[in-house]
């Protein structure tokens, strides 16, 4: 979930190679985890599960389900707040992530608090875990958003779950790539186009990416899910709550009362795999 960031040189929307796209997104949050946490570690909480700017917390919107006793996977865990949340809740819990910064923050945060959250750091293309090792997983804006690759991150986590395990992830509404990153007036008109898939890519002087974002229709984002072997049992598109002023990048109270900012996809593993007869 957007961040202020450093001034680029040109952003471009472009291809990159799976590597390219890997690079920046470690380097950036390598470079930006501190400022990051500075800026919306209020927000977030040091123990919470917060879905979205719009304010949506899983302890009121119950997407996960129950939690207690369940062994929990966090991709993309940031700070581990999400993690450390659900470790208060009684499950078993791990967070990965790519950066080391924010893993590093995890764990001073993780000593403020006199907790040791479980964290792994690794790229969520790849996860380092067997086969059907988490009843649940989650992503709030983690790691989904920022991989070329996220038909992978579908096909791993559905791996590393056992049957009849929930996956939950969040991401930025696929309708919001129509419009300007800007919370104000210049963000409600189209201008671009909601099919253009090319990621937007930040770079410097030199032409070397430095912020990468991946999008997908929300027809992509179905398809990535199916063909990982996994079913969609919800689409949450969150909407703005009447009392919350604050602006978070390009989401704002002006544009969260016209156009959604945030899809939720709520998915589970089959118990079983149907035959097909003849």
């Amino acid at each position: 979930m957007g961040v202020q960031r450093p001034m680029i040189i040109k952003p471009v929307r472009r291809r990159l190679s799976p590597a390219a796209s890997l690079a920046a997104s470690r380097a950036w949050w390598e470079s930006t985890a501190e400022d990051y946490q500075a800026e919306h570690g209020a927000f977030l909480g040091d123990a919470d599960l917060m879905w979205c700017p719009e304010r949506l917390r899983e302890a009121d919107a119950q997407l996960l389900g129950p939690v207690a006793g369940k062994q929990v996977l966090e991709v993309g865990a940031g700070a581990a707040q999400c993690t450390r949340w659900l470790t208060a809740q009684g499950a078993t819990a791990v967070g990965i992530d790519l950066s080391g910064s924010q893993l590093g923050h995890a764990r001073r945060l993780d000593q403020r608090l006199g907790m040791r959250s479980a964290l792994v750091m690794g790229d969520a293309q790849r996860l380092p875990f067997r086969d059907g090792s988490f009843d649940l997983a989650c992503s709030a804006y983690g790691a989904v958003p920022f991989v070329e690759d996220s038909q992978a991150v579908m096909t791993e986590v559905a791996r590393v779950l056992r049957p009849g395990g929930r996956w939950v992830f969040a991401v930025t509404h696929p309708i919001r790539w129509c419009f300007l990153d800007d919370p104000g007036p210049g963000g409600l008109t189209v201008r671009t186009s909601y099919f253009d898939r090319l990621p937007y890519v930040e770079q410097d002087e030199h032409g070397v990416p430095t912020y990468v974002e991946h999008h997908r229709t929300v027809g992509d984002r179905i398809r990535e899910i199916v063909a990982a072997g996994l079913v969609v049992d919800d689409l949450v598109e969150p909407e703005w709550p009447a009392d919350h002023d604050r602006t978070w990048g390009q989401w704002s109270k002006l544009r969260g009362e016209l156009i959604p900012g945030t899809a939720i996809f709520v998915t589970h593993k089959p118990t079983h795999v149907p035959s097909v007869g003849l």
